[in-house]
Formats: C-alpha cells, sequence, structure tokens
C-alpha cells in the first residue's frame, strides 16, 4: 500500500509542477497577483508530495518489500541498511526520483528566499523551474517509475542485490552531492529566462542570481571529487580521472558553471557582459541536462553509467531539446538589448575575466568534443574511432596552464582600466617567488620530470602567491576582509593547489605490475612492497581474501597495507578493495590482482606524490564558493532592496 501512495504522491507532484509553471509565467505576464500568489503553495505542496514519494521508496528498502520491482532488483536481505538506503538512488529510477526530490529542495529555497525580489520576477523564475520539474516527473512516471509491481508469482524470496560497485560509502554520498549541483544549475537557467522574459539585465539581476549559482558550483565541486576519490580507492587502478565519458558529463557543467561564476562577477560589479552570463547560465544547465540524456540513454557503456533503454533516451532528448531550444530563441529574442556601452582596457580584470572564460569555453569544447565525437560518428554511420585518454592528456594541460596564467596575473588587474604596470613588481616578485618554491620542490624531492609538469607546479604556485597579495595588503593597512574577498582568496588557493598536485601526480606517480607469492619483494624506487601472507576475509553480503603487505623503505619497515579482493555471493561478482596509506606528501598504494595459481598474485603497487591535494584542491575552491556565497552584502543588499521597494509601494 505504501509504494501505491508514493505513486500517487508523485501524481499530485505533476499536477502541482503544472499548476506552478502555469500560474507562474502566466500570472507575471498578466501582472495578477492572485495567479501569483499560487505559486508558493504549489512550490510547497510539491516539495511535501515528492518528499512523501522517496520516503515511500525508502520504507520499501527497508521493509524488504521485494514485490517493487525496483526493490527486488537493487537490494537483497544480507545488504546492510545503509546501503539499503543508498540504493534509492542506486539505479536508474531512483535516482531519477532523487533528482526530482532535489530540484523540489532548491524550489523551495527560492521560493523561501525570494521574497525580496520582484513579485512577477520571483513568479517567472519559479514558473520556468516549475517546467524543468513537470518534465522530470513526467519523465519518471511515463517511463522509470520506480514504484511498479511485480506480479504476485514472479516476487522472489529475496533480491538481486545492490551493484557491489555501489556499496561504498564514497560512491553512496557522491550521486546526490553530483545532483545537487546539477538541478542546482537549473535555478541560474530560471533566474536567466526570468530576466529575459522581464527584459531587465542590470546588476541587480546578477546579484541574486549569483550565491544561487556558486552554492550549486560548490556542490558540483564536491560531488566530482567523490566520484574521482571512490574511482582512486575502489577500482583498483590507481587512478583518479580516466576521461570516462560519464565523468565528463559532470565534468563539463562544472568548467561552464566556473566561467558562469566569473562572467556574472563582471555583470554585478560593471554591469558588462550580460550576453555571455545569460548564454553561460542556458549551457550550464544544458550540460547537466546533456549530462543525464549520455548517462541514461544507453548511448554509453560505462561503469558509472544507469540505463540502457533506448525509449527513455528518446524522451531525455527531446526534452534537452525543448528546452534548449526555447531557452536559446529567448536568447536571440532579447540580444539586441544585451549590448553595453561601457568598456574596458585589454590588460583590465575586466577583460582578464573574459580571458579567463574563453580559456574555459576552449576546454568544454575540448571535452565535449573528445566524448561526443565517437557517439556522432556512429549515429550517422561513420568511420568508427575511439577517443582514448591521450586525446584529452596531449589537448587539455596546455589550455589549463594557459588559464593558471591568466588567473594569477588578472589577479593584480584593476577594474575598468587595467594599469598593469602599476603592479608589475608585484607580478614579478609573484612569478620569482613561485618559480623559487617550485624548482625547489620538483628538483629537490623528485629530481628532473616532464616539463608541463614543472610548468604546472610553477604556475600553480604563482596562483596561490597572487591570490595573498591583496588579502595581505587589506590585512596590513587594517582594512576590513569580507567574507566574499576571502572566499576568493582561497578558492583560488585551491586551483593552484590542484594544478600544483595533478602536475606532480601525472609525472612522478611510480607504478609496477609484478607476481608476487607470500616471503616475496618488489622493489619501487627507495621503497619495497613484501607479500607476507594471505587470509580469508568475510562480510555481511561477501567473501573473499585479504593480504597483508609490508612497505619498507631503505629496507626498514614503515607500515602495512591490507588490499582485499571481494566475492559478492549474489551478483557473484568480484571487486577490488586497494590497500593505501595516505602520508602528507605522497599515498603508498597496492591493490590484489588475479590469482596466478602456486600462492602467487598479480600485484599493483604505486607511489602517487600527492594524490591527496587533488581532493583538497576540491574542498578548498568549495569552501571558498560558500564563503563567497554568503557574504553579509548581499543579505545588506536584499534589506536595502526590500526597504526601497517598500517606500516607492507606498508613495504611489
Amino acid at each position: 500500500m505504501i509504494p501505491e501512495l508514493g505513486q500517487f504522491a508523485l501524481i499530485l507532484a505533476l499536477v502541482l509542477c503544472g499548476a506552478q509553471a502555469v500560474f507562474g509565467l502566466v500570472g507575471a505576464h498578466l501582472r495578477d497577483e492572485r495567479w501569483q500568489s499560487v505559486v508558493r503553495p504549489a512550490v510547497a505542496g510539491q516539495f511535501v508530495l515528492v518528499s512523501t514519494a522517496i520516503a515511500a521508496l525508502v520504507h520499501a528498502f527497508v521493509s524488504f518489500d521485494f514485490s517493487v520491482t525496483y526493490v527486488a532488483s537493487n537490494s537483497n536481505s544480507a545488504l546492510p541498511t545503509f546501503y539499503r538506503v543508498a540504493a534509492v538512488w542506486g539505479a536508474h529510477e531512483g535516482s531519477m526520483l532523487l533528482w526530482i526530490w532535489i530540484i523540489s529542495v532548491w524550489t523551495l529555497a527560492v521560493a523561501v528566499f525570494s521574497r525580496h525580489l520582484p513579485p512577477t520576477f520571483a513568479s517567472r523564475v519559479m514558473g520556468v523551474l516549475g517546467i524543468v520539474s513537470f518534465g522530470f516527473v513526467l519523465f519518471t512516471l511515463a517511463t522509470s517509475n520506480p514504484f511498479d509491481r511485480l506480479p504476485l508469482d514472479q516476487i522472489p524470496a529475496d533480491g538481486r542485490d545492490l551493484n557491489p560497485v555501489l556499496q561504498d560509502p564514497a560512491l553512496a554520498i557522491h550521486p546526490p552531492l553530483l545532483y545537487v549541483g546539477y538541478v542546482g544549475f537549473a535555478v541560474a537557467f530560471s533566474f536567466a529566462c526570468a530576466a529575459m522574459l522581464e527584459g531587465k539585465f542590470d546588476q541587480a539581476w546578477a546579484r541574486w542570481t549569483r550565491p544561487w549559482t556558486t552554492l550549486a558550483w560548490c556542490f558540483l565541486s564536491v560531488g566530482i571529487a567523490l566520484g574521482s576519490w571512490w574511482a582512486y580507492y575502489e577500482l583498483g587502478w590507481g587512478g583518479y580521472w580516466f576521461w570516462d565519458p560519464v565523468e565528463n558529463a559532470s565534468f563539463m557543467p562544472w568548467l561552464i558553471g566556473t566561467a558562469l561564476i566569473h562572467s556574472l562577477a563582471v555583470t554585478e560589479k560593471r554591469g558588462l557582459f550580460k550576453s555571455w552570463t545569460l548564454l553561460l547560465a542556458i549551457l550550464a544547465f544544458s550540460m547537466s541536462l546533456l549530462g543525464t540524456f549520455l548517462v541514461r540513454s544507453g548511448v554509453l557503456t560505462s561503469v558509472h553509467s544507469f540505463a540502457a533503454d533506448p525509449t527513455r533516451g528518446m524522451f531525455i532528448l527531446g526534452f534537452v531539446g525543448v528546452v534548449i531550444t526555447a531557452a536559446l530563441s529567448l536568447y536571440a529574442w532579447r540580444a539586441r538589448e544585451l549590448r553595453s556601452t561601457a568598456g574596458f582596457e585589454g590588460t583590465s580584470r575586466d577583460a582578464f575575466l573574459l580571458y579567463n572564460n574563453i580559456f574555459l569555453i576552449i576546454a568544454t569544447v575540448i571535452v565535449f568534443i573528445g566524448t561526443l565525437a565517437p557517439l556522432v560518428n556512429d549515429a550517422f554511420g561513420l568511420r568508427t574511432i575511439s577517443v582514448g585518454e591521450k586525446w584529452f592528456t596531449q589537448m587539455f594541460p596546455p589550455v589549463f596552464l594557459a588559464l593558471s596564467a591568466v588567473v594569477a596575473i588578472g589577479l593584480h588587474a584593476a577594474w575598468k582600466r587595467g594599469r598593469l604596470a602599476d603592479s608589475r613588481s608585484r607580478i614579478l616578485l609573484g612569478f620569482g617567488i613561485a618559480s623559487a618554491l617550485g624548482l625547489t620542490l620538483i628538483y629537490g624531492a623528485y629530481g628532473p620530470g616532464k616539463g608541463m609538469s614543472v610548468v604546472g607546479v610553477v604556475f600553480g604556485l604563482w596562483v596561490i602567491v597572487s591570490s595573498l597579495f591583496d588579502p595581505v595588503d587589506r590585512w596590513r593597512r587594517k582594512l576590513s576582509l569580507p567574507r566574499a574577498i576571502v572566499g576568493m582568496t582561497i578558492a583560488h588557493i585551491g586551483l593552484g593547489v590542484g594544478v600544483i598536485a595533478v602536475s606532480t601526480v601525472e609525472s612522478y606517480t611510480v607504478e609496477r605490475d609484478i607476481a608476487l607469492g607470500p616471503g616475496e619483494t618488489a622493489t619501487l624506487g627507495r621503497y619495497a612492497y613484501r607479500f607476507d601472507k594471505l587470509e580469508p576475509v568475510e562480510g555481511p553480503n561477501y567473501d573473499g581474501v585479504r593480504a597483508q603487505i609490508t612497505v619498507l623503505r631503505d629496507g626498514k619497515p614503515i607500515t602495512i597495507l591490507h588490499p582485499e579482493k571481494r566475492n559478492y555471493w549474489v551478483q557473484r561478482s568480484t571487486m577490488t578493495e586497494a590497500g593505501i596509506e595516505s602520508r602528507w606528501n605522497m599515498d603508498l598504494f597496492v591493490a590484489l590482482g588475479e590469482d596466478l595459481g602456486g600462492g602467487r598474485w598479480s600485484i599493483r603497487a604505486q607511489l602517487r606524490p600527492l594524490i591527496d591535494y587533488v581532493w583538497l584542491a576540491a574542498a578548498l575552491m568549495a569552501l571558498g564558493g560558500i564563503l563567497a556565497a554568503t557574504d553579509r552584502r548581499y543579505r545588506t543588499r536584499v534589506e536595502e532592496e526590500a526597504g526601497a521597494r517598500s517606500a516607492v509601494a507606498e508613495a504611489t
């Protein structure tokens, strides 16, 4: 009965999504307060109903209701409770319900925190969000209903278990965070569409949009980082990024979202880049929808992909086409009104933010081509091509290094008039400090490596040093440090740390694939991995073997690692659990491969310098974004604008 309640709640939510869209958009067009007054109750009702639906699905998993097709396919009585809950979004149908619930949360947040906005503008924003919600709820009910029941004679005694790949804490948390970021760009998209419908593209619009966009970007950053961390320790190959098409599907909106945040900063500060900002808002959400299509249409084969149903794929493709076409049509309609008479010099901060966006767009195009070129060729019956890791590792680093240099120099430029000549000494000092530190780090700790990696370390340090000049100068002059400046500084430090970490990992990782038996040792530079013994291990729904491997440095034991090979009973699949010890300057990594017989196993041993700083970089960027989005000036201006509108209303 409870699954039927969940389905009924979802049907009612569809009705309220439609009401939210119609009353929001039509009411704003008619300037009818009665119509607009319906929107917020519809938003609240939608949230309650979708929450009821997802709670019903959680109950079905926790109570082992294997009469529900989705539960029978993705759970098992031996599955731990934590993973029974995580299984709600462990496959296609439940993940779409999670997507719908998250967009209802974002919409509710907009409804609550947008009371200071002009009523017609707020109604249009929620109306556009209603259209997006309606499309996804309809898609779920029509093609991906998680509450479908099995016939009575087909109800199994036990379920087929959750995919063992997903039975991991990081991957249980990764999809919700990723979806919060994906769906959050729908808010920026809705603000852009509302502005185009209103015909108002002033600095206030950018100020309203910027915190929402930044928060979505922060969640997406953390979600991507968690997925990368999971790939590193769970898949057994020791890599953190494989340029997998589904990984790329989340990376492209992140790149566009980064450009959007910087473009919004210029629009808010100077009233420039209006066309850029609107277009990027459309593209950021379009890339999120494209990622949804790629993951759920069956056109990709990936460890991350959820579905392989062409019907679902065509529905999503049609919805993506309608949304993007409508938004771009609005953009074309308002194109003439987006020109600005204000100018700026080619060495101003405005210009450097433009260069920043250009490089981010180029990076996105590189990833886009590498991801979709094989699909396009296949769709048109052309020669089959394969775009592998080599394409990305050759094309992407030069663009990102150029971007790092632009950031490092642009931080010293002034708005409108760059006056870089006045900052020449600071630029040269920053570059000199970065070069000295970088070369000392590289050649002192690791020795000669790839030229591009040396440049990457120097440029990453250059970004860090450059980002510190302004806050240090403010501190010395006893000026206030707004949260936005602190956040920007931390985010740029995160970028620098990321560039350093990736450059070092890619150039100085040491790895060997070897065959070892008990008592045998393999060397990696000053380190050695000694295979001590193998012992059985058993979990709640798996068994396997665990190796004990001692790591030695200069002949002295320094730690013991315990890699595992697990066999999951129900799905009869094998998973690798790497043994990893993280140190401040590197990770000691080992993974079990195949049983070679005679007590010998294939072993993958690695030394990965600074790899943990890849995830530290993402955490710093997300922290910086959160600080910037919660800056007091946004709240202060909101109160001032609300007071000004009240005064105008009283006067009229």
